[in-house]
């Protein structure tokens, strides 16, 4: 770990020619070093998801947040406003979703002191972004924590036009860690089990865990749906697979 980072607002090309707004965190040291890529909740690019990115720095990777939702945005556009205009859309596309992280991936991999490898992680509707990036490109691990919508579509109840993944599993491209709460309905158990489910069946590796008492959201600390003790396990859980993916 590191006290010595530096943080600060990036822009790279995603894959249609699009500027993307990013927000970098990085060790100062020069050391060779795996990058995360924090796939944001759908409430949008925000000073918790940032926060997110100075904790991977401090623990040693290069970590940088695309702001999905910079098409939407502009001058004199605030985030709150772009990720209204996005939800009411019914969220990011799939297949942009793909290529803007796969624009940060390769700006990651493009830093002087970049290792190669190169993980994605993701929160709410984050966590089911990341696993279908996983999905898609070529990555070396993959974080869904309570993402939901991976086995079924989402209820027109919703707003959103998130679409089942199961037929896009058998591209999982790395490991996969699942960080669940036991009274979350989206994702619910059940769904997290036929995931287990078609993973075993398609060979994946993966390691879920479900935190019993626990809901959506439980790694925000600035909601009452935040309880520490699974969070604080979650984020153990987080730093060892990473360990043992990107170093």
């Amino acid at each position: 770990m590191t006290n010595a980072v530096q943080a600060g607002t990036v822009h790279f090309a995603a894959g249609d020619g699009a500027q993307l707004e990013a927000y970098l965190a990085v060790p100062v040291a020069d050391a060779p070093r795996g990058g995360v890529v924090l796939i944001h909740h759908l409430p949008g690019y925000d000073e918790a998801t940032r926060e997110f990115a100075r904790t991977f720095a401090v623990h040693g990777y290069n970590a940088v947040v695309p702001n999905l939702y910079s098409r939407e945005g502009g001058p004199g556009i605030s985030y709150e406003d772009a990720a209204a205009a996005v939800r009411a859309d019914g969220g990011v596309p799939d297949e942009r979703l793909i290529g803007d992280v796969g624009s940060a991936a390769a700006y990651l991999r493009s830093l002087a002191n970049s290792n190669g490898k190169v993980g994605v992680i993701g929160y709410c509707s984050g966590g089911r972004q990341a696993l279908l990036a996983a999905c898609a490109l070529d990555l070396q691990a993959a974080v869904n924590n309570y993402g939901a919508f991976v086995m079924s579509d989402s209820p027109a109840s919703t707003g959103l036009h998130a679409t089942s993944l199961e037929s896009r599993l058998p591209g999982l491209s790395c490991p996969l860690l699942g960080n669940f709460g036991g009274d979350d309905s989206y994702p619910s158990p059940e769904e997290n089990a036929r995931l287990a489910e078609a993973l075993d069946k398609l060979g994946k590796t993966y390691d879920f865990k479900t935190y019993e008492g626990a809901g959506h959201a439980f790694f925000n600390v600035n909601r009452v749906s935040y309880r520490a003790e699974a969070a604080m396990d979650a984020w153990d859980r987080i730093f060892e697979f990473y360990k043992a993916n990107l170093s």
